[in-house]
Formats: structure tokens, sequence, C-alpha cells
């Protein structure tokens, strides 16, 4: 078990530190262990806001990243222990377009059981949506995202091992490979303070030229009030093709 635990946060601390994340998403996130009980609904708003990036589309008719918020709200309900069911609603407002309904994305998450006292935990999450053109030249996408962490009462560190492909299209896009990591730092007056990781490792078929992919990371600080959950974070990107800065917000709804 200790040999786990080690190995586990030398994989975080390199994930975290290796290189810096992607462009922002309608979901900028690491998942852990999170999950709702049996018959529970959760509600969580996802938002992010690019203040400095490119103002130039990727190609004709995307959206370009500069200034463009993002809010996304993700609805979920625990199936059973190990089992939850989630759906999104993309929309987004930018500087040359008004709000938008941007797409549609459903996924199924699993966590294994802990057994009392673990603190490791592991599980895995599939994705599977629809989104308009000017997000995606092909408009339906999956991604498998691995689970992997560790948490106690100081200490958190997780990390995502993502595999996203095409599922329809009009756009050759083989399969790619994405790392998301997390660590943080329980405070005595009850807040964490961490860092949060996006890698972008390019296609399956020939990963590498970090360079030339999208790496960010993120300060962050989550903090519960009267039972909202707030997980709040800056971000900065490191190569060309990264948004420079952006700022993000995870509202968690108690119900």
């Amino acid at each position: 078990m200790m040999k786990f635990n080690r190995a586990l946060i030398v994989l975080a601390g390199l994930t975290l530190f290796n290189s810096s994340a992607w462009c922002a998403s309608e979901e900028i996130q690491v998942y852990m262990d999170e999950m709702n009980a049996p018959n529970e609904f959760g509600l969580d708003i996802h938002t992010n806001y690019v203040t400095s990036g490119s103002h130039l589309p990727d190609y004709p008719g995307a959206q370009a990243p500069a200034q463009v918020l993002r809010v996304t709200p993700e609805f979920s309900y625990g199936i059973t222990a190990n089992w939850e069911l989630g759906a999104y609603v993309l929309t987004s407002n930018g500087t040359q377009t008004d709000s938008t309904v941007d797409g549609e994305k459903v996924r199924l998450k699993f966590l294994a059981t802990k057994e009392e006292g673990q603190h490791y935990f592991w599980g895995a999450n599939l994705e599977v949506g629809k989104v308009n053109y000017r997000l995606n030249e092909n408009p339906w996408n999956g991604e498998l995202k691995g689970i992997v962490g560790y948490r106690d009462e100081r200490w958190t560190f997780a990390t995502n091992p993502n595999i996203a492909w095409k599922i329809s299209g009009p756009v050759a896009d083989p399969a790619s490979f994405h790392l998301d990591s997390k660590m943080a730092y329980r405070t005595d007056l009850g807040f964490e303070v961490g860092m949060e990781s996006y890698n972008e490792f390019g296609p399956l078929s020939h990963m590498g030229h970090f360079d030339q992919q999208s790496q960010t990371l993120f300060a962050v600080v989550d903090v519960n009030v009267h039972g909202w959950d707030l997980d709040l974070g800056l971000g900065r990107g490191f190569t060309a093709v990264s948004d420079r800065w952006l700022v993000k917000a995870i509202i968690s709804v108690p119900f």
C-alpha cells in the first residue's frame, strides 16, 4: 500500500510540473472521487473565460478563443453507489457572437467501492456528445477518462489519462491522448489550495511535439460556503497554441 501511495504521488507531481494544459473547453476539471448517492441529483455550473488568447479561428467558421465566456450546466444522478449518470448543456458568449447553445453531452461515471480507511480511489468516465460546427468540425465525439487518485485529511492527488476520438464527421481526426492532474492541500481554515495541469500529448499514433500542443497550468482554491462547493482557478498557457490567460469556476449547487 505504501509503495502504491508513493508511486501515485510521484505520478501526480510529474504530470503537474512536467508541462503546463490546453485551450479552454466547456469543462475544465480533474475528475476525482466525488459521486452522488443512489437516487441523488446534482447540479454543477462550469464557467470559464479566456481573458487573453488568439483572435484567429482554428478553421473557417470556428469560434476564436479570445474573450469567450462558456457556461455549462452539468446535471447528474446517482444510479447506484458505483455508477453516476450526467448530462451537459454547452453555451457560450463571445465578442463576435451572441449567447448560443453549442451542444449537448452525456456521461457515465464509475468509481470503485472504497474500503473503510482507504485513501486511494480509481474509476472511469465515458462521455459522448454532439456540438455545433463552430466548436468542432466533427459533430459527434467521444472521450474515455481514467480516474486515479489519493486523498487523505490534508493532501489530494489525482490524475486523469484521457483518450478522445471522433465518432462521426467529415474531417479526419485520429484518436488523441491528454493528461489532467491535480494536487491540493487542505489548510487549517478548511479550504484547499493547489494546482491543476491540463496537458495535450497529440494523436495516439505519434505523440510528442509538446510545444505544438496546448499546455496550461492553474492555481486553484476549493472552498465550501454554506453547503455550496466552489472551485476557483486562474490559468496560464505556456505554448503558442494555448490560451494565454483564463479564469474558471465550478459551482456545485446543494440540494
